[in-house]
């Protein structure tokens, strides 16, 4: 069986691991709910950071359900390229139901992934040769 945890190498603990990725955002998901920002690190799988303010989601309970469904949602994601990602909850989440949430992260995931291939050049262009042989 699987373990089903949320270990330490998935999460951004330092504040110099946060402040990374706020001085050099690469990857900007934006949603009406939730902004995701992220930049690529060089460990080989994700890690994420979860920022929900008081001005947001006033209740403590409120803060912890939705933080909870973003490190579910995460945790399901099995493919998602080695980036450092930082979640911002926006106006509006304490009214949305947990189904709604996660429905909206899991679109937000499959957005980020395909930004990341979008925008990360491809390592196969660069190997070939770069035009045709004169002769």
């Amino acid at each position: 069986m699987k373990a089903l945890g949320f270990p330490k190498s998935a999460r951004l603990l330092r504040p110099a691991d946060y402040s990374k990725v706020f001085d050099d955002v690469q990857l900007k998901v934006p949603h009406r709910n939730f902004l995701i920002l992220a930049t690529p690190n060089d460990l080989g799988h994700a890690r994420i950071g979860l920022v929900f303010s008081k001005k947001n989601l006033k209740l403590a309970v409120q803060r912890n359900r939705v933080k909870r469904q973003v490190r579910e949602t995460f945790r399901l994601q099995s493919d998602l390229p080695g980036v450092d990602i930082v979640i911002l909850g926006r106006q509006g989440l304490a009214n949305l139901d947990n189904q709604t949430i996660r429905d909206s992260l899991n679109d937000l995931w499959r957005r980020l992934k395909k930004k990341y291939h979008q925008s990360s050049p491809s390592r196969a262009a660069e190997s070939k040769p770069a035009g045709r042989g004169t002769g």
